[in-house]
């Protein structure tokens, strides 16, 4: 459900089912849901919730959104180092009544995180054992700033069905499920079609059509503006139009042929952004290959282009047939070699201005394809024929 829909839903129910409802769903879900809660009503609901849940749900929200913060659950099984193994399975064996414990976390006096005790160790452990004794130092642990892209790299080859959440002090302030981690995830990369023709992730299938237009309504009205950038192109070129009408014939096969150039270097940069491959310094060996690449395949599918344009051209009996052919299979080649680069930069520009690099960037990248093979082929028809 979209996200004040789902709020204007959770207001209405009584305050313990509410409050059931939101701490059986993802806490990034909760964290989305509760920001659109009225005051008043959210102030009802924590006042009787569990207070450790409630305050991890104030302080999830003191991160920004996308943050492995927005996923934290409260610490449990906490225990200190000088507590024996003993003592704390007794206090597991009770705690496991209640929640479901995978590990036990070891923190000192002041909160900070020591070590981590699996339920193996726990178990063959000497009763008299003390935690700082069977603990497994130096335990690995993510920060509450990291974004979720980023934690998921971090992950990639642990596969703990928990992770500790430590400030920038160490001390232990959430934990993480995996399950949690990947299941949003799956949400942000499911949006990212979508957010590259401007359509918001919060949109479903069940999203009320009034919502669908808020959210899509002015991307639109974005690429009606990006799209007279094209036009006015077509415009400057308006008498060289109107003597070589058959040029009109190819603009949209080069608009087409480039902007699909331009999208398999904006795909490919995107991945590679998601899977941390674009390291800094490498952002010019990519310009550079997706360049040559544009050159090599407008080069390619520009010799049939031109051979279509003159077989054209003699068939209306153009006496400059030949230089038409030229011109078009010319054009091809830079429009395609503009189209790469731009796949390559757009992206990595948003993201050095502080966007979100999917975001509209197929809107930017279709202008500057637009542009570029279309004020290529006019341009060099009235350099030579005009």
């Amino acid at each position: 459900m979209e996200r004040r829909e789902a709020a204007t839903l959770i207001e209405g129910l009584s305050d313990q089912l509410a409050l059931d409802v939101l701490m059986r769903v993802n806490p990034a879900i909760v964290g989305h849901i509760i920001e659109h809660l009225d005051e008043v009503r959210r102030g009802q609901l924590f006042s009787k919730g569990p207070k450790a849940i409630t305050d991890q749900w104030t302080l999830n929200q003191t991160f920004s959104e996308d943050s492995v913060g927005r996923l934290m659950e409260p610490p449990t099984a906490v225990f200190g180092p000088t507590e024996t193994v003993g003592d704390v399975s007794e206090k597991v064996r009770e705690l496991v009544k209640k929640i479901f414990v995978t590990y036990c976390f070891v923190t000192d006096e002041i909160g900070r995180f020591v070590g981590i005790v699996t339920m193996r160790d726990l178990l063959v452990s000497d009763n008299s054992a003390k935690l700082a004794d069977v603990m497994l130092k130096n335990p690995f642990y993510l920060r509450p700033e990291t974004p979720l892209m980023d934690a998921m790299k971090l992950v990639l080859n642990r596969h703990f069905p928990i992770y500790p959440v430590c400030n920038a002090d160490g001390k232990l302030i959430g934990l993480v499920r995996g399950q949690a981690m990947f299941e949003e995830q799956a949400v942000e990369i499911s949006a990212q079609a979508g957010s590259m023709v401007g359509v918001k992730k919060e949109e479903r299938l069940v999203t009320p059509w009034p919502t669908s237009l808020k959210f899509r309504h002015p991307w639109l009205q974005l690429n009606l503006l990006t799209a007279f950038v094209a036009a006015a192109v077509v415009g400057f070129f308006q008498e060289t139009v109107d003597k070589l009408v058959i040029l009109a014939l190819f603009l949209p096969v080069l608009a087409g042929q480039s902007g699909n150039t331009g999208c398999q270097a904006l795909a490919v940069t995107l991945r590679g952004m998601t899977l941390g491959e674009l390291k800094k310094g490498t952002e010019k060996a990519l310009v550079v290959k997706e360049a040559l690449l544009g050159l090599l395949n407008g080069a390619f599918v520009g010799i049939s282009a031109g051979v279509g344009m003159f077989i054209v051209a003699r068939m209306q009996k153009n006496e400059n047939a030949f230089a038409l052919g030229m011109i078009v299979m010319v054009a091809m080649i830079g429009s395609c070699m503009i189209s790469g680069i731009s796949g390559a930069l757009i992206p990595m520009t948003l993201k050095r201005v502080g966007a979100d690099p999917a975001t509209a960037s197929s809107i930017f990248l279709t202008t500057a394809t637009d542009v570029a093979s279309m004020g290529m082929l006019l341009g060099l028809a009235t350099l030579f024929l005009m």
